[in-house]
């Protein structure tokens, strides 16, 4: 039986798919804010481009290797190819009350904030061409196949039981350490350490973040799937860990000297990043604790970086990967089947199990995740070159690589 469709659960999820790509242009502008005034359009277009990229590729191949019929756990097979039996009926395998083009929708919004996640290590010295090519092989290679894994029927971490209820593994973990091998790879910025790079336009990256927090109800509260009470309880995490960690930042900012707005508005991404894998899952009091702890390890997190001097330009690792990292851990910590028939007990329910199933996805995310990335990078800066010349570098990349300022 396909199931039938629940009309309710339809319009939610027609809603979180708008809510879920409202966070791309949002993200844009969050690290818009941060770069230098001549980087401006050239970081809001690495972002932006993947409402485009993403969104042909995840119609033409990407879905099916996601979530196509599974093949050995690892990849999903070539059934849905361009869309292909993709339609109004539900799929039985993944949403049984809602059509399975709104839940093959639902999932291509995930898959075009990903990758661009990752631009914040590399904004201001990237090549648009390289970024451009990498970008489609990173979603081919590192995103469909851990979606797969994690989330599709069949995916030999799903089988293990693993919990990641709207992507601390395939979203921020992914994004994170990607985002570590290529700025690894990529090398600092032009006087990095040297010369003051300050936030050029702090207003549009809180307006950014604000937008982000709005966002993220969709993208919590919408994996429920349903219009139900597992999506009420997503919501009321998501906005206790953001609320949290935001004043938790702020607090260990004010220790630090003056509590500042990009501060404060950074330490509510990471609480939003660290409950994602948690949010249909345990309570708002687990929420409450997950996004206090994850504000201090973000906090020091960019504080240890800082120390390596190396320049992973916006913090994608310390606040998301880090964040996210501790999120799937705290699920297998925090984790109620009272609250969520579907998922598991965690250690403090009485399942310790649960603990070392989330800590094997974790380490096995982290490590595929960061070769795969490091090695595609690395071939790509050997062979056509990641970055632009120090000349175009200097002018900056709105005029080098677009041709066009922000500001006249």
């Amino acid at each position: 039986m396909g199931g039938s469709i629940n009309s309710g659960d339809t319009a939610w999820l027609l809603a979180c798919c708008s809510l879920v790509l409202l966070m791309t242009p949002a993200l844009a502008l969050f690290y818009g804010g941060m770069v230098r005034r001549k980087n401006l359009l050239s970081t809001l277009t690495l972002s932006y481009i993947f409402m485009a990229l993403a969104g042909v590729q995840w119609v033409l191949y990407g879905y099916s290797l996601a979530f196509g019929a599974d093949i050995g756990g690892l990849i999903g097979g070539l059934n849905f190819l361009g869309f292909q039996g993709v339609g109004a009926l539900p799929n039985p395998d993944y949403a049984k009350t809602i059509p399975h083009g709104l839940f093959a929708a639902f999932q291509m919004m995930f898959a075009v904030i990903t990758p661009a996640l990752i631009t914040g290590a590399f904004v201001e010295r990237v090549r648009f061409k390289s970024f451009l090519i990498f970008s489609l092989i990173w979603m081919t290679l590192v995103y469909d196949p851990l979606a797969h894994w994690v989330w599709g029927k069949g995916g030999w971490l799903n089988a293990m039981g693993v919990m990641d209820f709207a992507g601390g593994t395939v979203v921020h973990i992914a994004a994170g350490f990607s985002a570590l091998a290529f700025a690894m790879v990529i090398g600092p910025r032009k006087g990095y350490g040297k010369i003051p790079m300050e936030p050029h336009n702090i207003p549009l990256t809180v307006l950014g973040a604000g937008l982000l927090w709005v966002g993220w109800f969709g993208f919590n509260a919408g994996s429920a799937l349903a219009a139900d009470g597992v999506a009420v309880n997503a919501l009321i995490t998501t906005n206790t860990s953001a609320a949290t960690a935001g004043l938790v930042w702020m607090v260990l900012g004010w220790l630090d000297g003056r509590p500042s707005t990009l501060g404060i508005a950074t330490g509510m991404v990471v609480g939003l990043a660290a409950v994602t894998p948690a949010a249909g899952f345990v309570s708002p009091m687990a929420a409450f604790v997950i996004g206090a702890i994850a504000a201090v390890i973000c906090y020091y997190a960019i504080r240890f970086r800082q120390n390596r001097n190396l320049d992973e330009s916006m913090d994608v690792w310390a606040c998301h990967g880090m964040a996210s990292t501790w999120g799937m851990l705290a699920t297998g910590l925090f984790a109620s089947v009272e609250l969520n028939s579907a998922g598991h007990n965690g250690l403090f329910n009485g399942n310790p199990g649960q603990l070392a199933v989330q800590f094997l996805a974790v380490v096995v995310t982290i490590v595929f995740v960061f070769v795969v990335t490091y090695v595609v990078a690395k071939v790509l800066d050997m062979s056509i070159g990641l970055r632009v010349t120090t000349m175009e570098e200097e002018v900056g990349l709105d005029i080098s690589s677009h041709g066009e300022r922000a500001y006249s």
